[in-house]
């Protein structure tokens, strides 16, 4: 049986598994029909048609697990900020583990999705903001029809949160292949802020597929700064679709650090609704073997005086693959808009891959707008300059590496977590830097 298939029939196993009485059962129960209409995006779609899903789709993927995995801190310790002082929502195999896990409900909500949707004292919020702004194509409506557990985050007006969250999703390999689907909701009221740190983790070799999507609301004056950390395995394949609303004088970041994983897609979608707006996309790339990272990113301008600003950069070795397709729409009431978009690419070697294509569609004529994209290698006379100061080649480049994607690093506010950027690059350019950019 193909997944598709198997994903239709099984959604009456997964409707008796939840309260049919919920009004998510009629979201959910027209989500899997437009899954079935929609299926899997292929090739033949012009926004996948660098990334192909043939080699993750036929697997046969188990979609529950058939029993709970226990995990002690000290054997994912290393995949924490633990040095960081953080809420975490902790998932295992798709299933919330309480004691890896550290919530809230003093005076802002960081809990579970699935009490979120279940318990009449979230439903107002539950009521206004879920399934919203996510726009349904077929894996979206996928994780819409199979909605039930991830992040839920909730930050009333007036209200900063006291310490960053960390979102962790393990997989353990307790089946020979696993489909999960996290679906998380972030609404940060009026004047308040919020940090979010989010990974998907593999602990073993077996497949892992995660179909994930959250959706960001950044009301009047909100901040959300949202970290991305995508150091999975090679067996790990990840569609990440993010979709934020901001309203007047926000500021929105999301920033991606993508290193490893089969196929790793993310869908970053931005649409401004009110003025005084800040939109930011940054993201860093370092790839070997045969892995695959597509960046897909839409910001859609809608009003007047605004800003985004995105800076992508890649380093790609060995047989690796990647791909940019960043699109931005400035409206024609979108007057003294500045928009910004930067694809910047390395080539270690002549087997890797990188497909770019920066996008404009400007309908308003008062505008500041620019993209660009490069796709080369390494500066030789800079390296040659390096090894003339004593410094060996393979030091050399890396110092270069890490120059090339300084500016992205800078945009990382939490120390902590710049000292592990940092030393996560340098485990994949094979060298000891002695300093923190």
């Amino acid at each position: 049986m193909e997944l598709k298939e198997k994903l239709v029939s099984s959604f009456l196993a997964f409707e008796s598994t939840v309260d049919v009485k919920n009004p998510l059962h009629d979201i959910r129960t027209k989500a899997i029909k437009d899954f079935e209409a929609f299926g899997f995006p292929t090739k033949k779609v012009e926004a996948w048609k660098y990334t192909s899903l043939n080699s993750v789709l036929k697997n046969d993927f188990a979609l529950f697990p058939k029993s709970e995995v226990a995990i002690e801190y000290k054997d994912v310790k290393k995949y924490f900020i633990h040095d960081l002082d953080t809420y975490k929502i902790v998932f295992i195999d798709g299933v919330y583990s309480s004691h890896l896990s550290s919530t809230t409900h003093d005076k802002f909500d960081v809990c579970l999705m699935s009490s979120a949707l279940t318990q009449n004292r979230f439903k107002a919020v539950i009521d206004v903001y879920f399934n919203k702004i996510a726009k349904q194509d077929g894996l979206v409506a996928l994780n819409t029809a199979y909605s039930k557990e991830g992040a839920y985050v909730y930050l009333p007006k007036n209200t900063a949160g006291d310490k960053p969250i960390e979102i962790v999703h393990f997989s353990t390999g307790s089946e020979d292949a696993m489909l999960l689907q996290p679906r998380n909701l972030i609404v940060v009221e009026d004047n308040s802020e919020v940090t979010v740190i989010e990974r998907h983790q593999s602990l073993s070799e077996n497949k892992t597929f995660t179909n994930s999507v959250t959706e960001i609301y950044a009301g009047r004056n909100a901040h959300v700064d949202y970290y991305k950390i995508q150091n999975d395995t090679n067996s790990a394949s990840l569609i990440d679709n993010t979709f934020t609303d901001q309203y007047d004088h926000s500021v929105a970041s999301v920033h991606t650090f993508a290193f490893g994983g089969e196929i790793t897609r993310n869908n970053l979608n931005f649409t401004q609704k009110g003025q005084g707006i800040d939109s930011i996309l940054n993201g860093v790339t370092i790839l070997e073997g045969k892995t695959h990272v597509d960046h897909n990113t839409l910001v859609e301008h809608t009003e007047p005086n605004c800003e985004s600003h995105q800076d992508y950069k890649g380093i790609f070795d060995e047989k690796s693959t990647g791909v940019f397709n960043g699109k931005i729409v400035v409206d024609q009431i979108a007057q003294k808009t500045n928009a910004f978009q930067s694809n910047n690419n390395v080539l270690l070697s002549d087997k890797a891959t990188v497909n770019s294509k920066p996008q404009l569609e400007i309908f308003a004529d008062d505008v500041k707008c620019s993209h660009g994209c490069t796709i080369g290698q390494l500066d030789e006379s800079a390296l040659f300059y390096l090894k003339t100061r004593g410094i060996p080649e393979k030091e050399g480049k890396a110092l270069l590496m890490y120059a090339f994607a300084n500016n992205v690093l800078d945009s990382v506010k939490i120390p902590q977590l710049k000292t592990r950027i940092n030393a996560l690059i340098a485990e994949k350019l094979g060298v000891s830097i002695g300093f923190d950019l």
